[in-house]
């Protein structure tokens, strides 16, 4: 992977984070937009409940690109833009 990322002449850099780091990782805070913020604030029924509020989730993230990169808004994750 060094080798790779050496031979795109600086379009790829690598970033080596703590072993658990969820607050450099930008999937936490998408999941943590759909556990905690929309399915965690609703009466579960069954697995297939769940499984579609999970989805509904998600689904509403994809059509809101603008909140998910306010995700990468967080000082945490200045890694990645800078």
């Amino acid at each position: 992977m060094k080798e790779f990322a050496a031979a795109t002449a600086g379009k790829l850099r690598l970033f080596f984070l703590p072993p658990y780091s969820p607050e450099l990782n930008p999937d936490e805070w998408v999941w943590k937009n759909v556990k905690h913020d929309r399915v965690g604030k609703t009466a579960i029924t069954s697995f297939d409940d769940l499984r579609d509020k999970a989805e509904s989730a998600l689904l509403r993230l994809q059509r809101l690109p603008e909140l998910v990169r306010g995700f990468f808004g967080d000082p945490c994750l200045t890694y990645i833009t800078s």
